[in-house]
């Protein structure tokens, strides 16, 4: 026996598929006295629940400091255990190094490089 008759669920589905916010969840939990749990769990069932996309404070997708430090090993065309440390530093700095090594061309050979490479 289902916890939710056909009538309920044709009109969880049409009200979600108008307005799919997790304001619109809130409201038909209140509306047939469930938990936001289940109707999310019913309107998944029913293969219309689109999940919320976490976006950062900036609306970007998020990116760990580590997928940025393997970018900069990437662009720079070296291991990315080779920066090993660099996950450490702010991220705002990592972003920056990211976008300034990213439009550069693949290293070529420095042989009198001071520092050595």
């Amino acid at each position: 026996m289902s916890n939710y008759t056909e009538e309920m669920t044709n009109t969880l589905v049409g009200a979600y598929l108008e307005k799919p916010t997790p304001e619109t969840v809130e409201k038909l939990a209140e509306k047939f006295d469930r938990s936001k749990k289940s109707i999310i769990g019913k309107l998944s069932r029913e293969g219309v629940y689109r999940r919320e996309i976490y976006v950062s404070k900036t609306g970007e997708s998020p990116i760990t400091k580590m997928e940025i430090v393997n970018n900069i090993a990437e662009s720079l065309g070296v291991e990315n255990t080779d920066l090993h440390g660099l996950e450490k530093s702010p991220k705002a700095a990592l972003r920056t190094l990211e976008k300034a090594v990213a439009g550069l061309e693949q290293p070529q050979q420095i042989n009198n490089y001071p520092g050595g490479v």
